[in-house]
């Protein structure tokens, strides 16, 4: 048996009762575990997360997406995050990395199944991917809803499953397999968006920045506070505490403060121990002297 890991990433964020109902399509559906559903206000988003077999992922995501069309239209939809869909992204995440292709496998059907049913377009993504280009979410999600028209006119922007146009009011989705992220983000006491922009370019790789670090500055509801909304794509290779170090250090240079700092989601036990054992100057400490890792074991 596989256990993979869903956080189907849905654009909306405000309303209760809709949040409700998108996660009671996924909890009721038999053979998956929602584990956990967060939203923020300003973003517009709720991440949810779920896991089970693939094929009891594939029929809850399934009613996922049919209840996410009856109550979203993007065309009236707003917020700080990027997003090119209703169900905007949707990555499988292995449990084990052996489990990687079974990941692979349910995003190809489920992108298949997405097509076919609700006749909405969709790009696999990150190790789904079928094209190179596609292996960056950010690249399938460059000029968002209102220019996926416009993308999708152009050979290269026509998507893996579904038609070459986008549905009137669920846009598109992005649907791929890759490895577990960690969703983390630092808030700023102050309103100015350029520094959370200038500190967002000089942490993530793409700008010479940290290895494995997105960043995008956004704002938030709150109107003195803006945000470096970060991803941390392999938390291995730089550690939530460098992160926070690194935005710490920017935000002392352009003379700011952080008001706190968030996780959107679950977050792998490993990734936390790692930034308390830095914090606390802990030496050789390992997983092992922690109680519920030794009880589980």
């Amino acid at each position: 048996m596989s256990l993979i890991e869903a956080i189907p990433n849905v654009s909306e964020g405000r309303r209760p009762e809709v949040i409700e109902a998108l996660a009671a399509a996924l909890a009721d559906s038999p053979g998956v575990d929602l584990l956990d559903a967060s939203s923020d206000a300003a973003h517009n988003r709720t991440v949810f997360t779920l896991v089970g077999e693939g094929a009891a992922l594939r029929t809850a995501l399934l009613a996922l997406y049919a209840a996410a069309l009856e109550r979203i239209d993007l065309r009236f939809h707003a917020g700080e995050h990027p997003r090119i869909g209703a169900v905007d992204v949707v990555p499988l995440v292995p449990l084990d990395p052996a489990d990687m292709p079974v990941c692979i496998s349910v995003a190809t059907e489920l992108g298949a199944a997405v097509a076919e049913r609700f006749d909405i377009p969709v790009y696999l993504y990150e190790d789904a991917a079928r094209v190179p280009d596609r292996r960056r979410l950010e690249t399938i999600r460059r000029g968002g809803f209102e220019g996926l028209r416009e993308k999708m006119r152009a050979k290269t922007g026509r998507p893996d499953f579904g038609p070459p146009r986008p549905h009137p009011s669920a846009g598109a989705s992005a649907i791929g397999a890759r490895r577990m992220l960690i969703a983390y983000n630092v808030n700023l006491k102050t309103d100015d968006l350029d520094i959370a922009r200038q500190i967002a370019r000089a942490v993530r790789a793409s700008d010479g920045g940290l290895a494995a670090v997105k960043a995008i500055g956004v704002r938030t509801d709150q109107p003195d506070v803006v945000q470096v909304s970060i991803n941390l794509v392999d938390y291995e290779r730089t550690s939530l505490h460098q992160v926070f170090e690194s935005v710490q250090r920017e935000a002392d240079r352009l003379g700011v403060g952080i008001r706190d700092s968030e996780i959107v989601g679950l977050v792998p036990a490993a990734a936390l121990v790692s930034a308390a054992s830095r914090q606390l100057q802990l030496a050789g400490f390992t997983m092992d002297q922690i109680l519920e890792c030794r009880l589980a074991r």
